[in-house]
């Protein structure tokens, strides 16, 4: 009789205890917003912030993620602006980089799921050569969501160079 009562205490205590911490798994932190460039809190090395991404437009959705990005002209016309979608499922896009280049990207979330890493190739052929370069972009929120933060190490035939690049919420 004891042994019968033990084993149903146990199982009123495990099985709600089990269903109750499945509410307080983390959801994924949410990146949405508007986000200006803050040149003083960022680095850009030798690079300089003449041809960073001023500013981003970010819509999360359960699935996916869309980035829009406003960055200076290489010739010093009117800002260009891309957008990319990419979806949680760790799926490859292709997408138009610069010039006639052509751009694979994906994005990988962090264990925790509190920011996730853009892996991207760029191809292009120039002069009948052909070069590729490879960037990574991780993403971090900071300031209880008031901040991004956008760290990029990127490779080309030049070497490798990483930048710092904080964002404002707006």
């Amino acid at each position: 009789m004891k042994s019968l009562f033990s084993k149903k205490s146990i199982a009123l205590i495990t099985i709600p205890a089990l269903l109750l911490s499945f509410t307080f798994l983390a959801a994924k932190t949410n990146f949405s917003g508007n986000w200006k460039l803050n040149e003083g809190k960022s680095d850009f090395g030798q690079r300089g912030a003449r041809f960073a991404t001023k500013e981003l437009k970010v819509d999360q959705k359960d699935n996916s993620i869309s980035i829009t990005k406003t960055t200076p002209s290489f010739q010093g016309g009117e800002d260009m602006t891309t957008s990319e979608t990419y979806t949680f499922d760790g799926k490859e896009v292709e997408g138009k980089g610069f010039g006639n280049s052509t751009k694979k990207s994906s994005l990988k979330w962090a264990g925790d799921e509190q920011s996730f890493t853009i892996s991207s190739t760029t191809s292009m052929e120039r002069n009948g050569e052909s070069m590729e370069f490879h960037s990574t972009e991780s993403w971090s929120l900071g300031d209880g969501g008031k901040t991004l933060t956008v760290t990029t190490t990127s490779t080309s035939p030049r070497g490798e160079n990483t930048t710092k690049a904080v964002y404002d919420k707006q």
